[in-house]
């Protein structure tokens, strides 16, 4: 890949299926992103074993993050879009980070913690030391910005934190990473049950899936908290009315909400009536994106095709950094 752009790297975990928060916090920026920068997306396989380690399912959900990645707007031939266990440099940078890294600080992340408490039975080494994985992951292309949401943005100051680290004590190698910054474009989904936004494990009933049939669709809409209307002119509206013309927003027309905005100014909105078009036009939405996806996963040659083309691209960015490491270490040894 060329190196004129600047790297951008980000990593998705093939767990739950991707939702409408999903497609308009990250993938749409993806998309955008790959015809600026040079673009290393990554399927994180490795990282998904530290909490499932049962594996009877990874293949397939591999398959599906990467056809509805691709289903979404992610070109294959613009990005290097691979699976992590292909680039085994990556292993190896895990490895000699590992050595720069503290018991102490990594027992103190966020993550960790709240994955001690929610599985106290599978405190394991690799759970422990996922920041350190992670940070192999992103300085293992040098990238400069990484896409990020506020939960992950510790994980990035480790990152920077063990850069610094290894150009401290063996020469300069890897960049500091930054967080993309999206500006106003960082959309976050509300979810229909009025708490919260969109999530692939909370509530799936509240969720709008990529891979959601219609009629599921249009039954999730109908369900989504509403009350009698408003009684005074131009009220304001509540928490999970504002969530339904937000929803309306990304997939109406501007006409159809703004119907909806002057009947509720002038208390005759019918909410009935304005989630069945909500759901009709999330439908038509949501429908080539689902039908596109499951093609692509049923085109196993296509699929393997992709997955070899991305690990070429990364491996060859992977070495190169990897060649640098050993060489500020002093490893080459002949």
């Amino acid at each position: 890949m060329s190196t004129t752009k600047e790297i951008v790297m980000s990593g998705l975990r093939p767990t739950g299926y991707l939702h409408l928060g999903n497609y308009f916090g990250a993938m749409r920026n993806y998309v955008k992103m790959q015809d600026e920068y040079e673009c290393y997306f990554m399927v994180a396989d490795w990282h998904s074993l530290t909490t499932h380690p049962d594996t009877k399912e990874l293949k397939e959900n591999v398959r599906r993050v990467f056809a509805e990645n691709i289903a979404c707007g992610l070109d294959p031939e613009k990005v290097a879009f691979y699976c992590q266990s292909h680039v085994y440099e990556t292993a190896e940078l895990y490895l000699y980070l590992n050595m720069l890294a503290y018991k102490g600080e990594l027992e103190k992340t966020t993550t960790f913690k709240d994955k001690v408490r929610q599985h106290p039975e599978n405190v394991n080494a690799g759970l422990l030391t996922y920041p350190v994985l992670q940070a192999a992951d992103i300085i293992l292309h040098r990238a400069k910005y990484v896409p990020v949401g506020k939960d992950q943005e510790q994980h990035l100051e480790m990152s920077r934190n063990f850069a610094n680290r290894f150009n401290h004590r063996y020469g300069d190698v890897f960049p500091e990473p930054l967080a993309f910054n999206f500006g106003g474009e960082l959309i976050k989904v509300p979810s229909l049950d009025g708490t919260g936004k969109m999530s692939k494990s909370e509530n799936q009933n509240a969720t709008i899936y990529l891979a959601d049939e219609d009629d599921v669709i249009r039954k999730k809409i109908m369900k989504a908290k509403t009350d009698a209307g408003p009684t005074e002119p131009n009220s304001v509206k509540p928490d999970y009315i504002e969530n339904i013309f937000q929803l309306m927003g990304l997939v109406s027309t501007a006409d159809t909400v703004q119907k909806f905005e002057d009947d509720f100014n002038n208390c005759v909105i019918r909410y009935g009536d304005m989630k069945k078009q909500l759901g009709e036009d999330m439908a038509k939405f949501v429908a080539p994106i689902r039908e596109k996806a499951a093609a692509i996963q049923a085109d196993e040659d296509y699929l393997k095709k992709v997955m070899q083309q991305g690990a070429e691209k990364a491996r060859a960015s992977a070495h190169e950094t990897i060649e640098l490491v050993r060489q500020a270490m002093g490893l080459n040894y002949y």
